[in-house]
């Protein structure tokens, strides 16, 4: 008797985690100021700096000795 041959899974690649600030999306919003008094009036999308828009958590820092 034959041995059942099963399809090939694709192999998953390694998941990065999500931005934290932007919760993956890469965008945060920005408020917008206006007048004397810079009273904010509504907001609008900008980049994310955490991970400069790519929605993927930046790596650890390695420069820095643990504190």
């Amino acid at each position: 008797m034959a041995t059942k041959r099963m399809p090939k899974t694709p192999a998953s690649g390694p998941t990065t985690a999500k931005c934290g600030p932007c919760k993956g999306t890469g965008e945060v919003p920005v408020p917008v100021r206006v007048g004397r008094n810079r009273r904010v009036v509504g907001a609008q999308n900008g980049m994310c700096l955490g991970c400069f828009g790519t929605g993927q958590a930046p790596p650890p820092d390695t420069t820095r000795p643990p504190a």
